[in-house]
């Protein structure tokens, strides 16, 4: 799956900021562009991956496509 993200230079540190439009607060930085892009990859991946629920015995859990 692909993302867009924005990759910006702090031009105080010399760093890179970046962060993915579509999924708020997902946000990484690097020392250099190829840092921050490895970095927002595996932040992306993290965001994506679903948390735990403790569901009441009675409770389901489905699915919905949109």
């Amino acid at each position: 799956m692909k993302w867009r993200v924005i990759l910006e230079p702090d031009p105080e540190t010399g760093d890179y900021a970046v962060w993915c439009p579509e999924l708020p607060g997902c946000t990484s930085a690097g020392e250099t562009q190829q840092e921050a892009l490895e970095n927002i990859r595996e932040a992306i991946e993290l965001y994506l991956q679903p948390d735990p629920i403790e569901l009441p015995p009675d409770a389901i859990a489905l699915e919905v496509s949109v």
